[in-house]
């Protein structure tokens, strides 16, 4: 029979593809031609997940009572874990049973807040550029999107003074993420102090979005929202296992912050998935309680990477600020070519793949995102065909940009 008048939902229409699939795309003929691809594209862990998180999860496996359905909330223990992570890194004291919720990573709970707490028109305010969910869940939802454009000369800072006030009365919530995906942006605990002012009178929901908390350097500490005073009032937070502890094939998030919105979350989960395999959320458990000196070693690899490659991309005529956190680097585009032209050129020169900033909205063009998910070696090999293609920072553009 067929069936090819059966359309998608209006929802399913209204999304472009999804970039990391089209890149997929894009990588497999780079492949079928020939090419030694060196995947700086997306945001995924090179190395294996630590051993003591694997031994968990197989001591886990060989136990009966975690082979049926997990709880709808996540295992005790693992919310215990939690909390006691958050208490430990940020002196947030939360409940285990209601201010906690394990995720099937947190792309998903990211998502599915949306559609928990968001109507047909609801007013969403959105960073851009950002990480896709923060405005595609909005849209699924069929949320209005009022996107909040980031700017360089104001470190990729939301300018909540731009905010027409009455979009702000109209607002529900308001998605954020600092250390930012995909500029690295970090924020100071001044401007946290301020969103949460700022939805506390307007009234809005506040969605923080810290999965790159441990990825910090050179002394630097990410704030958490929960830190701030009345946060918890309006506010969630959510963090994942995929970037710190290699885990990003595991699907283990959680989200953290006002019982109530993490109620209506879960009352959406149950009604669409059983939770996390409970093995999995032994092994998470260990994760968090590994010690700082499994999280010193992980920053000492990524500081290591942005120092290498910052240096060899400021040899080939770019500016690019140091990082203070996160896993990658944002680049400005050269020549002035669009944010997928560059990126396309660059693959089909060099093999090598990075990620067009439009891909995270629109606030995101004339730059690509760079992952640090290659060692030094590898990373020396991409500024080496750099070099051989030519691949370089026009001093025209570094002027126009910092105007």
């Amino acid at each position: 029979m067929n069936l090819h008048w059966i359309a998608p939902a209006e929802r399913i229409q209204k999304l472009p593809a999804y970039p990391f699939a089209r890149l997929d795309e894009l990588k497999n003929k780079a492949r079928e031609q020939g090419l030694d691809l060196i995947d700086l594209g997306m945001g995924n862990p090179d190395g294996a997940t630590p051993q003591p998180v694997i031994e968990a999860a197989v001591t886990a496996l060989h136990n009966p009572s975690n082979h049926g359905y997990p709880p709808f909330e996540g295992t005790a223990s693992f919310r215990r874990a939690i909390t006691s992570w958050y208490q430990r890194r940020y002196g947030v004291v939360l409940d285990s049973d209601s201010e906690a919720l394990p995720l099937l990573g947190s792309k998903e709970g990211l998502a599915h807040l949306a559609l928990a707490y968001i109507n047909p028109g609801d007013v969403v305010l959105v960073p851009s550029p950002s990480y896709p969910v923060h405005f595609r869940g909005p849209v699924i939802a069929g949320g209005n999107v009022h996107s909040l454009v980031l700017k360089p000369e104001n470190d990729w800072l939301i300018d909540l003074t731009a905010i027409p006030d009455t979009v702000a009365q109209q607002a529900k919530i308001l998605y954020f993420n600092y250390p930012s995906n995909p500029t690295a942006a970090t924020a100071p605990r001044e401007f946290f102090e301020e969103i949460v002012a700022f939805a506390r009178k307007y009234e809005i929901l506040l969605v923080h979005d810290l999965c790159y908390a441990e990825l910090a350097f050179d002394g630097y500490q990410p704030t958490s929202l929960l830190e701030i005073s009345g946060a918890k009032d309006i506010g969630v937070e959510f963090h994942t296992m995929s970037k710190t502890y290699n885990m990003a094939g595991w699907r283990v998030g959680f989200v953290v912050g006002n019982r109530h919105v993490i109620q209506g979350l879960r009352t959406l989960k149950t009604n669409l998935d059983y939770g996390i395999f409970a093995a999995l959320q032994a092994a998470a458990e260990t994760a968090l309680q590994l010690p700082d000196s499994y999280l010193q070693e992980v920053q000492t690899r990524y500081r290591t990477r942005r120092d290498f490659l910052i240096q060899g991309l400021t040899e080939l005529g770019w500016n690019i600020p140091k990082t203070k956190a996160t896993m990658y680097l944002w680049v400005p585009c050269s020549e002035g070519m669009s944010s997928t032209d560059f990126a396309l050129w660059i693959l089909q020169q060099t093999g090598v793949v990075v990620t067009p900033g439009n891909a995270f909205g629109s606030g995101g063009e004339g730059y690509v995102r760079i992952s640090l998910i290659a060692d030094c070696d590898r990373l020396g090999e991409v500024l080496r065909r750099f070099q051989q293609a030519n691949i370089r920072y026009q001093a025209e553009a570094v002027v126009s940009s910092s105007k």
